[in-house]
């Protein structure tokens, strides 16, 4: 029997390579995914361990709220002398190292949008991990080194001017180096060094460091020399080996950049669930074009285990196929997910390929039981029919009780799936513990609608194929009668492409809902005027920018707010602090639900106004008192003076006074500006202004009127949305080949059939135009699903967050742009089995058995 199974798989090789497609795109996602990211964690791990060559203890203050920003707790220089008096201690350098903003002579900004930008200072030899590719070492107060590549990308050479902007105004610089650190790709980071009184007065960080970096005497362990130091220096300061501040770095970044390779295996299961409807597809087409032969094997002395055994065997090679060629297409997955990412400004660091063991256990893993358990249904029914009822090509049809059956399941998972979303979206668990209920939900309410998907089959083939039969008449008839032939098969078929296309609804409208709800808040709230934000959309803008902006004409007054995370002493959840100036309400509207404008005009230190959501998650009433803890490790108690609604998280979750933002949370720069003009004045007049002295002193600083900040805000979205359906576009192509698949399939069946049609005067023409309609007739079945699920699950998902200023919106245009790219779609699907239907021979075609 394994000899008949090879064989068999042989002689239906194309078709076994169109099954094995599906299963290697959907692998190859799924071990691409791994590949890249697991390629960047090892990028950052080269990083951290070169950035500290030389280096065997690094201290650093503690960080017990990580900041959206990047921003990290500073130490005090004081700390420098007490480590250098310490046994053996061979050397000891505070060193600078935050995010700033490069430009060149023009002000055209060095690297992308989102990649990360870093002030370094420079450090001693022995300490110093960049290696000097050209040039020198920056020394005087005007000189300045930047990474080769970012050099290269922005076309910069030794010499020429380069300008940084850290916590105040742009400085120029003369680039006078160019460096280097080890040998893996910063991605679109880079990295400009200057000496470390620079460094400090560029960020504003007189008299502290980011770290300071000590190297120990000869023989004089890490470990030892860390326990030394720990004595001298207050709890406030980590201390740590150097292969420990390193692990905690890469151990960082494996958290945030963890959702990264979430999101990537969502779709690469996705892709391989679609993939698993067309194996069973295929494999339950070939079964039961197969009845005969398995007959024959049955009257030969071959047993039902046998049978189901030969079955499985092919479906354990295709997986196997799956599997090898799933992982070398994995390779170019990552490259083409790195070039995806580069392309949309999220150029990331790289090394050369990583492939890990635990890559391959899953690709093989998941190619064989997606496989097998594809496969196994319709192995199982090639056994139950009697062996002489085989030998006349007799399939069993679907008795009304299993019809039952099936509907009782479908409402039973549905239920189910409901439940779970609801659950999901009801809170509690987690994040990943909620994400998991909904994704379950979402699985066994897609797998629920595919089995009650044949009893719809019917009236929406009607439905799709009546405007066809108008059109073409009998042609379109025929192929909306050939679609609710076989209910079952055309369900399968549609349902794989259902899947794909309900994601793309549910994305589309909850996007469509988001740029609604951010339009919305921002005509609601923004009282008029212009806004001053940094480029990247959430760094802070430097220092100076809105003094500067109140002397231009025409400006009456600039209003202000200042941003960091803090954590909430007691449930220890991570919230948004936000520092209005006393004039906010000039520039932003505030729905107020207990307290007032002058209340917040005359908060006092120990205040705070909070959101009506954290209010509530944290049972808090106006004159209760909660605790906040900062990033520089300061407790700030403060009572509730006033409450909020939130929209959007447009304020956060706690207003204090700035001077608390400039005490306990180190923060002295604006998060966003809000500029007030003087009655009458020239709105465009005064933004030209202000753009060309931001574009002058504050490059990272941008002013945008009220219709381009909402441009901005959707432009954000788009891109995201963008990104989702190129990742998803593999789950469609995947079920596009399912339909080719299935044509190809009904055609040979169907050889006789066609023959006959063409014997009684139908053209090639026709027959290629009956083909292409059943494949825009399936098509349009899955999309007609998809749409559905899409809307429902996006109706689900918004009802929680209704309370947060969330409005869903339904682009109808869209949506039907998406029903008629569907049909184009089976158009193209429908190619090669149409041409290949029209090129039967009619002779060979009527004697076909």
């Amino acid at each position: 029997m394994t000899r008949l199974s090879v064989k068999s798989l042989w002689a239906r090789k194309v078709r076994a390579f169109a099954t094995s497609l599906a299963v290697i795109l959907g692998v190859a996602f799924i071990a691409g995914s791994y590949v890249l990211t697991d390629t960047i964690f090892a990028a950052f791990d080269e990083i951290f361990t070169e950035s500290l060559q030389g280096t065997s203890v690094v201290i650093t203050a503690q960080n017990p709220v990580e900041q959206e920003s990047g921003e990290v707790a500073t130490v005090p220089r004081a700390y420098l002398p007490k480590v250098r008096g310490v046994a053996g201690v061979k050397q000891a350098a505070g060193a600078i190292f935050t995010p700033g903003g490069f430009f060149d002579e023009e002000n055209d900004a060095i690297g992308t949008k989102f990649a990360p930008k870093f002030i370094s200072s420079t450090l001693p030899e022995g300490l110093e991990s960049l290696t000097y590719v050209e040039g020198k070492k920056p020394e005087g107060p005007g000189e300045a080194s930047l990474d080769k590549s970012a050099a290269e990308s922005a076309g910069l050479e030794l010499g020429d001017t380069l300008k940084i902007v850290g916590a105040g105004k742009v400085v120029p610089f003369k680039l006078v180096g160019l460096t280097q650190l080890g040998q893996a790709s910063f991605g679109g980071a880079s990295i400009a060094q200057v000496s470390l009184p620079v460094a400090q007065a560029l960020t504003h960080k007189r008299g502290r460091f980011d770290q300071i970096s000590v190297a120990a005497e000869s023989g004089v362990a890490e470990a030892a020399l860390k326990r030394r130091i720990e004595k001298v220096l207050p709890l406030s300061a980590r201390v740590e080996t150097a292969k420990e501040n390193a692990a905690r770095g890469s151990e960082e970044i494996r958290d945030n950049l963890g959702f990264l390779q979430t999101i990537l295996l969502v779709f690469g299961y996705v892709a391989v669930l679609v993939g698993a409807f067309i194996i069973f597809n295929t494999f339950s087409i070939t079964v039961a074009q197969r009845v005969a032969e398995f007959g024959v094997l049955r009257t030969l002395g071959a047993s039902r285990r046998q049978i189901l055994g030969s079955v499985l065997l092919e479906a354990g090679v295709i997986g196997l196929i799956g599997g090898i060629v799933g992982i070398a297409g994995g390779f170019v997955i990552a490259l083409g997910l790195r070039a995806l990412f580069a392309a949309i400004g999220a150029d990331l660091p790289t090394t050369s390929l990583v492939l890990e063991s635990r890559t391959v256990i899953v690709s093989f893993v998941v190619a064989f039981v997606v496989t097998f358990l594809s496969a196994l249904v319709p192995a199982w029914r090639s056994t139950r029919v009697p062996p002489i009822a085989a030998l006349h090509g007799f399939t069993p049809t679907v008795s009304r009780g299993r019809r039952v059956v099936f509907v009782a399941l479908a409402a039973l998972l549905a239920a189910i799936g409901v439940a779970f979303v609801v659950a999901g979206l009801a809170g509690g668990g987690g994040i990943s513990g909620r994400a998991a209920r909904i994704g379950g939900g979402g699985i066994a309410v897609v797998v629920a609608v595919s089995l009650f998907s044949p009893s719809l089959v019917r009236p929406l083939a009607d439905v799709a194929g009546r405007p066809l039969q108008w059109v073409r008449g009998l042609t379109g008839r025929l192929a909306r009668e050939n679609s609710k032939r076989n209910p079952g098969r055309t369900a399968v078929t549609a349902a794989a492409l259902m899947i794909s296309l309900a994601l793309v609804t549910f994305v589309t409208v909850f996007a469509s809902g988001l740029k609604s709800s951010v339009a919305q808040v921002i005509e609601e709230n923004f009282a008029g005027g212009l806004v001053i934000e940094n480029t990247d959309g959430f760094s802070p803008i430097p220092a100076g920018a809105a003094f500067a902006a109140a002397k231009v004409p025409g400006v009456k007054s600039v209003a202000t707010i200042r941003g960091a995370e803090a954590k909430v002493v007691g449930p220890g959840n991570t919230v948004k602090v936000n520092g209005p100036s006393p004039n906010i309400e000039e520039g932003v509207e505030i729905e107020w639900l207990k307290g007032g404008p002058a209340k917040l005009r005359h908060l006092r230190d120990d205040e705070a106004i909070v959101s009506d959501d954290f209010a509530n998650e944290n049972n808090l009433e106006v004159g209760d008192t909660f605790e906040l803890l900062s990033q520089s490790e300061v407790h700030s108690k403060l009572r509730v003076a006033g409450e909020f609604e939130s929209k959007v998280g447009v304020f956060g979750d706690v207003l204090v006074t700035q001077q608390v933002m400039a005490d306990a949370f180190k923060q002295r720069q604006d998060t966003t500006d809000f500029v007030i003009l003087e009655p009458g004045a020239d709105a465009e007049k005064v933004q030209a202004i202000l753009t060309l002295g931001a574009d002058r002193a504050f490059p990272t600083a941008e002013v945008l009127n009220q219709g381009e900040l909402r441009e901005e805000r959707e432009a954000q979205i788009d891109q995201i949305v963008r990104l989702f359906y190129l990742l998803l576009a593999l789950a469609v192509i995947i079920s596009l080949i399912g339909v080719v698949n299935t044509l190809g399939l009904s055609v040979y069946e169907r050889t006789r059939e066609l023959g006959m049609l063409r014997a009684i005067g139908m053209s090639r023409r026709q027959v290629r135009t009956m083909i292409r309609y059943e494949a825009v007739i399936t098509a349009l079945i899955g999309a007609i699903l998809g749409l559905a699920l899409g809307v429902v699950f996006a109706a689900l998902i918004a009802q929680p967050l209704k309370q947060e200023g969330f409005t869903l919106s339904y682009p109808v245009g869209t949506l039907i742009g998406i029903l008629v790219l569907a049909a184009l779609a089976g158009v193209v699907a429908a190619i090669i089995p149409a041409r290949r239907a029209s090129r039967l021979d009619v002779l060979e075609s009527l004697q076909y058995e």
